[in-house]
């Protein structure tokens, strides 16, 4: 940690940047909760944080509960899940299997290298082992394992390979012949879709799928852009894999995968891991690494990729480094000292604040039920809650048809997701003064004056108490109208503000 903050202050000092100040408790305490549970804190957590300094605990002591909780492992097997399989689940492929991979994962904080391999290893029923759905999300088509291979090469090497099925790349090292070398490993599986009978309707309906071996020995055949045919053998970073039909080219994959000074495996996860904090890699696009791709800060990458490496693929210790870095701690406020360190208008990342992020659409519905307890007003039973968080993310979601059958959520602050969000079933559940509703709840409350209740609604939304100015605004709200207007008024407003849709 002391060599990442040294790290951190002489590429400041070499860049001519200063530093934002460190972010008040407040404005940390959001964005830890955030990015390490997907939600924002209680208002029952910022208490007892903001309280007395002897009781309260350290930003170091939160760190710890929050990587040792039950909902960080929630977090991250959704995280995960989504990355491998797509938020929109392809047909014949079980979330609920690839949920229950990442789940034991993560609670067992597995080293990362084993994941990876248990996953380009997986055969079997999807179901009875998870990680076989990773394969299944990516062999929805016979496409002689493409799409697997360049998904493979872009989640877990860091690598874009999607170009070179066809030609060689014009920036990277990667090459025509080498992406077809990579592919050969996954030549050997094949996937069976069972069916079985209905017994009501009589009819044959989808059972299960599975991964299974097949014969497959020799060369692959690929056309190169001259027309003629070429050959590629299992080959990885210069090192062949027997070809034969009695090697599982699998596993000699990932035993390469590990091998070498810095494996692309621990790179690629220390780049995506540094930027799900930050909202920027080291190296942009995460998943574009390599000579061709300039990196923020080359020498603090490749420390932290060697000591993940050392530490065994520890990825909670890896969270821990970035969290409890001088990086992470500081404000999103800018100073004139470091206004132009803006990556958002191209510039390279200098880390010297924190940059703001929109929320996943995951994050922005569960921060919702926490701070409006709006699953209560609803009174929906645990299946129809899961239902409905299904049915709400699906609105923010765009299926790209092209080659990689890639997605991604549009929640990014548009005319049309905000009017979903101020006219949307779950916020009006959120405005109800029926049931257990905050907002109901709050009005109940006899033993709070108007501007305390006010105060309970920003602690709850915002995570923070209202400002002086503010507080003087709603003041004049609260006397020119009834209670419960200008509270439902008051909590509909800061539900709806780039504050609350926005992690700072």
């Amino acid at each position: 940690m002391t060599e990442i903050n040294q790290r951190l202050d002489q590429h400041w000092k070499d860049n001519e940047v200063v530093p934002s100040d460190i972010a008040d408790d407040e404005e940390w305490l959001r964005r830890v909760y955030l990015d390490l549970t997907g939600r924002i804190p209680s208002t029952e957590e910022v208490r007892r944080f903001l309280g007395e300094k002897e009781e309260a605990p350290s930003r170091t002591q939160i760190i710890e509960e929050l990587l040792s909780s039950d909902e960080y492992i929630s977090n991250w097997t959704t995280v995960w899940t989504n990355l491998s399989i797509g938020r929109q689940t392809p047909r014949r492929v079980s979330r609920r299997g690839m949920e229950k991979f990442y789940r034991e994962a993560f609670a067992r904080n597995r080293p990362w290298n084993e994941v990876v391999t248990d996953l380009i290893l997986a055969e079997g029923h999807y179901e009875e082992n998870g990680a076989v759905n990773y394969l299944l999300a990516q062999m929805t088509m016979r496409d002689e394992q493409v799409l697997l291979t360049a998904k493979t090469a872009k989640l877990f090497l860091g690598q874009q390979l999607q170009c070179v099925q066809c030609h060689n790349h014009p920036f990277n090292q990667w090459k025509q012949e080498q992406f077809w070398q990579f592919n050969s490993f996954f030549r050997q599986i094949d996937k069976i879709d069972h069916r079985k009978i209905d017994p009501d309707s009589g009819r044959r309906v989808d059972d299960y799928s599975e991964v299974v071996l097949r014969d497959f020995s020799g060369p692959v055949h690929f056309d190169r852009r001259d027309g003629l045919k070429q050959v590629a053998y299992p080959i990885f970073n210069g090192e062949s894999v027997n070809p034969d039909v009695t090697t599982d080219r699998r596993e000699g994959l990932t035993s390469l995968l590990a091998q070498g000074e810095r494996p692309a495996i621990a790179s690629a996860m220390v780049n995506r891991m540094w930027s799900h904090f930050f909202g920027y890699g080291f190296v942009n696009p995460v998943d574009d690494i390599g000579p061709h791709n300039h990196s923020a800060m080359p020498e603090l990458f490749d420390r932290m990729a060697d000591e993940f490496v050392k530490n065994n693929y520890d990825v909670k210790k890896l969270m821990n480094w970035i969290v409890n870095s001088k990086a992470y701690n500081l404000t999103s406020k800018f100073n004139p000292g470091n206004e132009f360190d803006d990556p958002a208008a191209g510039e390279t990342p200098l880390f010297s604040k924190m940059y703001l992020k929109s929320l996943e659409a995951e994050q922005l519905y569960d921060s919702l039920l926490v701070a409006t307890r709006a699953d209560a007003a609803g009174r929906a039973d645990y299946e129809e809650q899961l239902n409905r968080r299904e049915q709400w993310l699906r609105q923010f979601v765009i299926e790209f048809g092209n080659d990689e059958g890639t997605e991604a959520t549009t929640f990014n602050g548009t005319i049309p997701q905000a009017l979903m969000l101020m006219n949307g079933q779950l916020v009006r559940n959120a405005m109800s003064m029926e049931g257990e509703s905050f907002l109901q709840q709050l009005k109940n409350n006899s033993k709070l004056k108007p501007l305390e209740k006010v105060n309970e609604v920003y602690l709850a939304t915002l995570n923070r108490y209202p400002t002086s100015r503010e507080r003087s605004a709603l003041t004049k709200l609260f006397k020119g109208n009834p209670e419960e207007a200008a509270l439902q008024d008051l909590l509909w407003a800061l539900l709806n503000s780039n504050e609350f849709i926005t992690n700072h």
